[in-house]
This record gives C-alpha cells, sequence and structure tokens, in this order.
C-alpha cells in the first residue's frame, strides 16, 4: 500500500482553495513542515495561538498537519528562537514535528468559502462576487503547432504549472489559424521544405501560469513540440483575479433590523453600526476580516450596507458620504462563519480532523 504524506493532505487543499485566489501579500500555502513526511491527523484551527499549540501537542495521536486561517507567520523572519511571538509559536510547532499551512484570502474568495458563509450566516441571498485581489506575477504563453501536436504539448505544459484557473487545471484556449515560413538551408522543417516557401494549418494555443513556473512551462514546451524551431510569445498578464467580498439581497428592508441579525449571528460584542437607522437596505455586501479598503468598491457592486471588520473612522466618513451604511462587528466575528465551513470542508476530506476552530483568537471581551 501506497504511503499517504502530509504532501498528499496539502495536494487536496490546495483543490479545496486554490493559491492562485490569493493576495499577492499572503503567504498561504505551507508555512513549517516536510511535505515527504508521512500523513496523521490533521487539525484546523482559526489563528495560530499558544492556546492552539498546546492543544496540538497534548493531542494523542498527534497531528502531523495543522491547517490555519491566518498565517503564523506573516512577515519574513530571520531566526525562529524560543518565547513569545509568532517565532517562538513557529518553533514549537516545528519542534514537535508538526505540519503548517495555511488558507487565508484563497479560501475568502473560493465558492463556498468565508465570503460565501457569511452571507449564509446573516441570510443574504442571491450573494455575488465583488472586489477583486491582486494575485500573485502571472504570465501568458501562447505558442503554434500542429492540430495533431496540441494535446501532448497542453499536457506538458500543464505538469509544468501552466493552465490552473482555480478549481481547474489544463486550461487553454485554442485558435485554428495558418502559420508561414521559409526554412533556410540548415533548417529541418516538419512540414514543407528547407528554402520553399511553406504556408500550413495550425492551432494557436494559450495557457496562463505563475511567473514562479515561468522556466519549467517553457522548457516542457519546447521538449514537447514537434517543430525545430517553436514560435512562441510570453506576455506578463493580470488575470483570474479572486473575488473576496459578496454583495446580495438585504433579508430585511430596514438597517435597525438587519443589525439586530448581525447581534444575533455574529454577536453583539463590539458591534458597531454606522447609518441612519431606518435606511432602506436592498443589497448587502460583505467582506471578511478587515474590508474598510472595499468600501468604494461595495458602493460600486451597488451596496446599501457593508459588513466588514477593522473599519477605521476615515473610512466610515467616507461610507457615509457614500450613504453606505456600515456594520462593524469585529475581525474575528465576521469571520467565525468562514471558519466553521472550512472545518466541515476539510472534515469531508479529512474525516478524523481535529477541531479546534473552538479557540478563538479574539482579543476583546465584553464589559457589560
Amino acid at each position: 500500500m501506497e504511503r499517504s504524506t502530509v504532501g498528499d493532505t496539502l495536494v487536496a487543499l490546495s483543490a479545496l482553495a486554490p493559491a492562485d485566489k490569493a493576495a499577492h501579500w499572503d503567504p498561504v500555502g505551507l508555512q513549517l513542515g516536510d511535505p515527504e513526511a508521512e500523513s496523521g491527523p490533521v487539525a484546523v484551527c482559526h489563528e495560530v495561538t499558544s492556546q492552539v499549540i498546546e492543544a496540538v501537542l497534548s493531542h494523542q495521536p498527534r497531528p502531523a498537519l495543522l491547517v490555519s486561517y491566518h498565517p503564523l507567520l506573516f512577515r519574513p523572519v530571520t531566526s525562529l528562537v524560543a518565547g513569545k511571538g509568532p517565532e517562538g509559536r513557529a518553533l514549537r510547532l516545528a519542534a514537535a514535528g508538526v505540519a503548517l499551512a495555511v488558507v487565508h484570502t484563497n479560501w475568502d474568495a473560493v465558492p463556498g468559502g468565508a465570503a460565501d458563509a457569511l452571507c449564509a450566516t446573516l441570510g443574504i441571498e442571491e450573494p455575488a462576487p465583488f472586489g477583486p485581489i491582486e494575485a500573485g506575477p502571472t504570465f501568458k504563453v501562447v505558442t503554434f503547432a500542429p492540430s495533431e501536436s496540441v494535446e501532448s504539448l497542453v499536457e506538458a505544459m500543464a505538469v509544468a504549472g501552466a493552465g490552473r484557473i482555480g478549481r481547474y487545471t489544463r486550461c487553454s484556449f485554442r485558435t485554428p489559424g495558418s502559420g508561414s515560413f521559409l526554412g533556410g538551408d540548415l533548417s529541418d522543417p516538419v512540414v514543407g521544405r528547407a528554402g520553399s516557401p511553406t504556408l500550413a494549418p495550425e492551432i494557436r494555443v494559450e495557457m496562463v501560469a505563475p511567473a514562479s513556473h515561468r522556466d519549467a512551462v517553457l522548457a516542457a514546451l519546447v521538449a514537447a513540440h514537434p517543430y525545430e524551431e517553436p514560435a512562441f510569445d510570453v506576455i506578463p498578464t493580470v488575470s483570474n483575479l479572486g473575488f473576496v467580498g459578496r454583495v446580495g439581497i438585504a433579508p430585511v428592508r430596514s438597517l435597525d433590523r438587519f443589525a439586530a441579525i448581525v447581534a444575533e449571528r455574529l454577536g453583539p460584542v463590539g458591534l458597531r453600526v454606522a447609518g441612519d437607522p431606518e435606511q432602506a437596505l436592498r443589497r448587502i455586501a460583505v467582506i471578511p476580516g478587515s474590508g474598510g479598503d472595499l468600501i468604494e468598491a461595495a458602493a460600486a457592486a451597488g451596496a446599501d450596507a457593508v459588513v466588514t471588520g477593522d473599519v477605521r473612522h476615515h473610512s466610515a466618513v467616507y461610507a457615509m458620504e457614500r450613504g453606505v451604511a456600515l456594520l462593524d462587528p469585529g475581525h474575528t466575528a465576521t469571520e467565525r462563519p468562514g471558519i466553521r465551513a472550512l472545518y466541515a470542508a476539510i472534515r469531508s476530506m479529512e474525516p478524523g480532523a481535529i477541531d479546534l476552530t473552538h479557540l478563538d483568537p479574539t482579543p476583546w471581551r465584553d464589559l457589560r
């Protein structure tokens, strides 16, 4: 029987929340550990706090992989030393042989992820994506080949990392046309003869890939192409962005009634509301976490109100000027529905998944 590894679990996790839908600044994927290590129980948490680490290390059997929504190592580090802070927590996990993987803005963006879960919790219907986030640099490779060679060419480039768009792989666009050339005396054309002008039917093939895979994709193209001198273009692109927000139909028609729903379902602790209590609502936007920078995008998408966390004073003033109401129940509160959905999704892949999502990372408490 073939040995199952942490890497196998990471492949399934990547299918659930593809990294190409994450923001370029977001360190998603494997942060700690060896993908070749033998797999074992998987634990899921909202954030890697000290309390979460204690739960991981005391659990029997010990998890082989911890999946967190919030990244532990958000900024580059130069050392991992014992003590408080992210570096110390990372050291404890690494010393215990527990791998750590992160799904964050990619989980916000994908269908069924954090943004959709927040809509479902608040009763917002017919949610549509808005708020594109720029992913890492990508490129499009364009080449031209005879029709009988296209499938093997696409397959080779796909194996090298091209053609992935979200939860789809081997994506390509193909256009028939004609290519012309005149081979020199030392050429050895597959079609036509050296020294004679040739016009041949070809298929234009286009595939996108992350910039990090450029060299591998181009090497695969050249190796798989039947021509002696394949023609190809490499074009930097901004494409296939993820959308971290959703906007849909309001479950009630006034701000004060909707605020009551938010307080009931996300918790009243720290809830801030800006806007006329009697303001009419037709469409409501949600952004899990900190979405104050997307207020203008929400207004452009037709939202009368926005639910998100960590809204700054000046962002709230700007929203009021635009006639957009704001409901800020806190950063963590807007993410909790998505964290529950994340655990449920991972449990469907790993039936023995360990639920640590109840170890809430919010630092705020209610003094009432």
